[in-house]
């Protein structure tokens, strides 16, 4: 028997969300990817955040977005009593794989009404050339 809940659709969701940090609060950098041809186009649901605290940064052919925010503690006081509070503060991450072909200058970055836009251009990664390395066999 399902009974209503004050909390939600199912208390055991909120009690058990994210128990040691990182980002599983609902609708948080949820992520579309669109194939244009020549290039990607990337849209993640980033609620909440200001653009000064959205980092994206390239490393070894991964693209990772990060994101903080925090409450405002000074509007609290000694008469502050919450029941509940479900504004988050914390910090997300995020990455993806967009090869090592793709440099920081070819990705463009946009920050729109809570959505981050990025455009990654599709490069191919250039194939290792296989070098055999025989061992001499005496005898």
């Amino acid at each position: 028997m399902l009974m209503p809940s004050i909390f939600g659709e199912n208390f055991l969701d909120d009690v058990f969300k994210a128990p040691f940090g990182g980002c599983n609060t609902s609708g948080m950098m949820k992520t579309d990817v669109k194939d244009q041809g020549n290039h990607y186009e990337v849209s993640i649901n980033m609620p909440g955040f200001q653009k000064e605290n959205i980092k994206a940064e390239l490393r070894d052919g991964y693209l990772t977005v990060t994101a903080s925010t925090s409450q405002d503690v000074g509007e609290e006081n000694a008469d502050t009593h919450y029941i509940r509070r479900e504004r988050y503060s914390g910090s997300c991450s995020r990455s993806f794989y967009v090869g090592e072909a793709v440099t920081q200058d070819e990705i463009k970055a946009s920050y729109t009404n809570g959505v981050l836009h990025l455009s990654i251009p599709k490069k191919e990664d250039k194939a290792a050339v296989e070098r055999k390395n025989y061992i001499s066999i005496e005898g």
